[in-house]
């Protein structure tokens, strides 16, 4: 394990974190009593003083009513605090739980958090469980070279020699078109039983591997099955690795000639259309097989360059772009008299996924005119390689050339920029059939150390884009044991289902000579893998020691997030690995690039800073102080309280299943979690004396409360009476609750109303249970040291409360007092229950969302987001600095496309003949003929033409999911904490609002004339997720799209201009480090192999088939101005 790849940080809230510790700790949600299933009608009480006398400007012999004094509005907002306070005071219990506490401090300890040896475990643990996986790779690695080169060739080896399991045997048994069956396996494939195995998801096999083969390469080739016959050796070695490390999950040997063996042995996960995956364009493989990368694709496009030939390059260039990991660098230029870059990149720019999928959309835009100038592309790609001025791989330099033909060799553009050191290889493709002289191109690529390729047909494309890795691999194969080098990957999604994993890879070489006496091989054999899956490594963290918003997280020198808990892609394409960066994962600001940067040069540190965090629904944003302590590591939802304890969400069904694990074990047992078992038990009992001390006792109705709880930092929630438990709709985790985790990060009482959204009906409020809960956190101090160990709170019941709301902000100290009237000639205030036809009352939420109104029309609309219930009044609100807004972007979301609409359009725009053109025998000898046999016939096996994308070939037709960003717009309160009174001036429809913050709470109080015309309409505040498609990757007429996230389908847009444009983000690349060693340069390299046309051929059974059977599906003959649109998207 070389390299420093990983570093570990943990952010704990608040001062150094302390934190209730016993010899056990625990919880599972919802230990609750019940209540009565009716209620008797609830009387309005209120706890305040009898209403001072305030004095009113009156004009004599006036008659009206007036907007209130700032006096009285401020007199109203005390009213407000103080009867919240006096209820949380009676019914929250939080002084009596305090002393509950402490009476029980005989049975609990306090015990401080110490960050440091805190990540240093965490890290070491991790360290500890890569080294494993990294010894088992090398057993591995070490055996398959070995294995290899004890082979003996055979040149007459036959299908019905070799004994294997094929992992696509069943799929391929099941459908009557697939190669097998049709030209009859000679191939003696196993049958296997299999068991299920909750560790991989999947059912398995011990005693045997499983073959994968592309469907593009024939199983009988005498490659393949000498391939075959010498991995078979494996087996044994991956059942060892296993008997020494029964966690290992899979192991897996990925060839050059596209073989793949893993271990356990399990049925291949075939699609619902054709198996495109190869090994050999997976992550992990690409990252393994090479060093980094700084490659620049040049396309000729001049005049020659039309039709399918362009297409094939359009084609070849994405296919290349896929071989490329987050480690390399690459731009993408046309040229033809004239080079230019293809897109908005003007230098080499990192090959992430948001990256290529710009180059991807910008290639398809590529037109054919001019004359060819290979001295211009090559020029221009000679000067990209050679500007220092910017982040890139620095390691292989490589310039790819696509082209259709052509005499020059330009020798001076290489004696210039090239010569005689030879540090930049050249890869030519001659693209298309055509009778153009290929020396030039040869020559090109032979005197640049480089490889001549040939692409006549699409079938070509996917196997000649990616063989180029193999000359990146000699410089690694020559060094020998100095290459050896295990690196771990991104976290991406497993193609057999196992989940999240990272994989550990090392290169397996071929150590045969070439013959007796000659040089070393310089083949790279493959690449071997261990998966490590996401949650093993979570399973290390110390989830419940840290607080409620404590977290374990871990970066790599991509600065992407290994562990997180913000990591959480909506829907992975296991194509793609999933990026996210520790400054997209959190709300970024300029301690946390500090942060970033010291964990990827591999430092230890500690930074308390202040910063913004998002609520766990996303609804909030709160100023926090956070504790980061981070060091590296070298080398690269339940809580679990007892393993046969079952855990359920169902109250009553945990208990009994608590109750009766715990007959058969002591909370002592090994195979129980002391420290979670022994604080759910505590924490249990405690909460049961807050219910006898405080809430049974207590007349709920009296003061309108739905409910009581307590969730306590051991796990407990608990609910009083039993009814409202039965209607708990929070979650029962209080770890995994939005209220708990804000009450400890907030001060006072924080009001949480029901969530809405705007798309969905609005409330029921005859259901009885829709209610406001208002929380607080219980602060204890012992010995010294200061711990918030529980959350109390009640939940407030909507209606009576509203009501309540009323009689708090007028004239009047309880509702059966009658409401004052005003009199002829006398001048009044209005007040927000008397004038509730003129005035306007609301509370709000530091998020901007509605709690309460004098309004009943608006009760069914608490909990939305105010904008949408008077957007001209929460603009005013803003811009007034009582809210700040705050914008992130996130990029897990994920996309897919609706139902394209019925134009009557062909696949893809391509002509389609009609069933005259089948029986016309010149059409059969035509070129358009033969043109859209070779377009058909490798179109379904390599699905460019007809498939938009390729996740549609690999799993669900109806869903084709790409990756788009996710703008979410959040407001919190600004800096304005004194009462305020403005105007919204709009000319005669100006209105007179007043706002104040109420004390000890995170609620607004406003008062505010009603408007009295919708001339004041202006710009509507958002406060919603947004989804959008990258400008670049915005789709075509033909390419709708969805997102997978709503419940309804969106029409994507283009980000704002403020938002995060691609072409301006990297121009400001974040810092990252790449592999700390490079391999792309030995003396003793052999470069005489430098070129030929193919290499294996595709499995012609089944592409006769599939060329049958599309000729029996083609649609009718498209409209002719549909061929006006060209294609946009692979």
């Amino acid at each position: 394990m070389a390299v420093p790849a990983r570093t570990c940080g943990a952010s704990l809230p608040g001062p150094a974190r302390t934190a209730l510790s016993w010899p056990g700790r625990g919880s599972r949600p919802g230990l609750s009593a019940r209540r009565p299933a009716a209620r008797p009608p609830r009387p309005l009480s209120l706890l305040l003083p009898p209403l001072l006398l305030l004095p009113l400007l009156a004009a004599p012999g006036a008659s009206a009513y007036s907007f209130p004094q700032q006096h009285t509005m401020q007199h109203w907002a005390r009213r407000l605090e103080q009867e919240i306070d006096g209820v949380m005071r009676i019914f929250g219990g939080v002084q009596q739980l305090r002393e509950i506490y402490k009476d029980n401090r005989n049975l609990f300890e306090v015990q401080e958090n110490e960050p440091q040896k805190l990540v240093e475990k965490v890290a070491g643990d991790i360290e500890s469980l890569l080294d494993r996986k990294v010894q088992a790779l090398k057993r591995l690695a070490d055996a398959a070279e070995n294995f290899q080169k004890a082979h003996r060739w055979q040149d007459n080896i036959k299908e019905e020699d070799i004994v294997y399991y094929d992992a696509k045997a069943d799929a391929e048994l099941d459908d009557p078109e697939s190669e097998d069956v049709e030209r009859g396996s000679k191939a003696s494939t196993l049958r296997l039983d299999f068991v299920e195995d909750s560790n991989f998801k999947n059912k398995v096999n011990y005693s045997y591997t499983a073959v994968q083969i592309p469907t593009d390469i024939y199983k009988g080739s005498t490659v393949i099955l000498n391939e075959l016959n010498w991995t078979e050796a494996l087996e044994n070695v991956f059942i060892e690795n296993r008997r020494q490390d029964p966690t290992l999950l899979w192991q897996v040997f990925g060839s050059a000639t596209g073989v793949t063996r893993y271990y356990p042995a399990t049925p291949w996960r075939a699609p619902k259309k054709i198996d495109l995956y190869d090994v050999r364009r997976r992550p992990w493989y690409i990252q393994g097989a090479s060093s980094p990368k700084d490659m620049v694709i040049i396309v000729d496009v001049s005049g020659s360059v039309s039709g399918l030939t362009l297409k094939l390059m359009k084609t070849s260039v994405c296919e290349m772009l896929d071989t490329l990991s987050d480690d390399d660098y690459v731009n993408v230029a046309s040229f033809n008299e004239k080079a230019q870059p293809v897109s908005c990149f003007t230098h080499l720019v990192q090959a992430n996924v948001r990256n290529k999928k710009v180059f991807k959309e910008a290639v398809q835009g590529m037109v054919a005119k001019g004359t060819t100038g290979y001295k211009a592309g090559f020029e221009y790609a000679f000067d990209q390689l050679q500007n220092s001025n910017i982040t890139r791989a620095n390691c292989n330099k490589m310039i790819m050339m696509f082209t259709d033909g052509g005499e020059d060799r330009v020798q001076d553009v290489f004696e210039k920029y090239n010569w005689p050191n030879r540090t930049v290889r050249v890869f030519t493709f001659s693209v298309g059939q055509h009778n153009y002289d290929v020396t030039p191109l040869q020559w090109m690529a032979c005197t640049n150390k480089g490889y001549y390729f040939e692409i006549p047909s699409i079938g070509a494309i996917r196997i000649n884009t990616q063989e180029y890795l193999d000359v990146l691999g000699r410089p690694m194969v020559l060094a020998g044991k100095e290459a050896k080098q295990v690196q771990w990957t991104n976290v991406y999604e497993d193609a057999l289902g196992l989940g999240l994993v990272v994989t550990g890879t090392l290169p397996v070489f071929n150590l045969t000579q070439d013959g007796p006496g000659e040089k070393k091989n310089q083949l790279i054999l493959g690449v071997m893998g261990i998966d490590v899956a996401l949650n093993d490594i979570k399973r290390l963290t110390p989830n419940y020691t840290l607080g409620a918003n404590g977290y374990v997280f871990a970066i790599d020198l991509n600065g992407y997030v290994l562990l997180h808990p913000n990591l959480k892609p909506q829907t992975t394409n296991f194509r793609e690995p999933v990026t996210l960066d520790f400054l997209d994962a959190e709300l970024e600001d300029e301690n946390k690039e500090e942060i970033r940067r010291s964990m990827i040069d591999g430092n230890k540190g500690h930074k308390q800073i202040r910063t913004l965090v998002k609520s766990l629904d996303e609804r909030y944003i709160d100023e926090v102080m956070r504790n980061y302590t981070w060091v590296p590591i070298r080398s690269t939802n339940y809580r679990e309280y007892c393993k046969e304890l079952n855990a359920s969400d169902n109250n009553t069904e945990f208990l009994k299943n608590f109750i009766e694990l715990m007959e058969k074990v002591t909370p002592d047992s090994k195979q129980c979690n002391n420290f979670l078992l022994h604080n759910l038990i505590l924490d249990t009992g405690i909460t049961q004396q807050l219910v006898e001390r405080v809430w049974r006792d207590q007349d709920l109705n009296t003061y309108s409360l739905l409910a009581v709880f307590a969730a306590t930092d051991g796990g407990i929630t608990r609910v009083f009476p039993n009814k409202a438990a039965e209607d708990w709709t929070e979650t029962p985790e209080p770890f995994n609750a939005s209220f708990y985790r804000r009450s400890l990060d907030n001060h006072g009482y924080v009001f949480k109303p029901p969530q809405q959204d705007a798309r969905l009906r609005p409330l029921e409020l005859e259901n009885d249970t829709v209610g406001i809960l208002v929380s607080t956190a219980v602060e204890l101090s012992l010995g010294g040291r200061t711990l918030r160990p529980a959350v109390v709170g009640v939940k407030l019941d909507l209606e009576a409360w509203a009501e309540k709301f009323k009689v708090l902000a007028s004239n009047r100290t309880h509702q059966d007092q009658p409401q004052k009237q005003c009199g002829p000639n006398s001048h009044c205030e209005m007040d927000c229950e008397v004038n509730n036809e003129d005035l306007l009352c609301v509370l709000i939420d530091d998020g901007g969302f509605l709690v309460l109104s004098n309004q009943n029309h608006q009760w069914d609309q608490v909990g939305r987001f105010f904008s949408e219930v008077d957007a001209n009044l929460m603009l005013a609100l803003y811009n007034n600095s009582f809210y700040t807004r705050k914008e992130s972007y996130d990029y897990q979301a994920a996309c897919a496309p609706l139902p394209p609409g019925n134009l009557g359009a062909a696949p893809r725009g391509i002509f389609v003949p009609t069933i005259a053109d089948f029986l016309n025998l010149a059409w059969w000898t035509s070129a358009a003929a033969w043109s859209l046999f070779q377009q058909l016939l490798y179109g379904l096996i390599y699905h460019s033409w007809f498939q938009a994308d390729p996740a549609e070939a690999e799993g669900n037709p109806e869903v084709r999911e790409s990756s788009c960003v996710m703008k979410q717009t959040q407001y919190y309160f600004g800096s304005v904490n004194a009462s305020y009174n403005a105007i919204i001036d709009c000319g005669n429809c100006s209105r007179l609002f007043h706002a104040q913050r109420l004390t000890h709470t995170n609620l607004l109080f406003v008062v505010a004339e009603k408007p009295l015309c919708s001339q004041c309409e202006a710009g509507r505040l958002l406060q919603k997720e947004t989804h959008c498609i990258l400008p670049a990757l915005l789709p075509g007429p033909s390419r709708p799209a969805r997102s997978l996230r709503a419940a309804a389908p969106l029409t994507p847009h283009p980000c704002p201009a403020d938002g995060p444009e691609q072409c301006e983000l990297v121009q400001r690349p974040r810092y990252r480090r790449g592999p700390h060693i490079c391999f792309d340069y030995n003396a003793t390299e052999d470069t005489s192999d430098c070129g030929r046309g193919a290499s294996f051929p595709p499995s012609l059974g089944v592409l006769v088939s599939l060329q049958l059977l599309l000729l029996l599906s083609l649609p009718p003959r498209p409209q002719p101005q549909v061929h006006a649109h060209p294609s946009r998207r692979l």
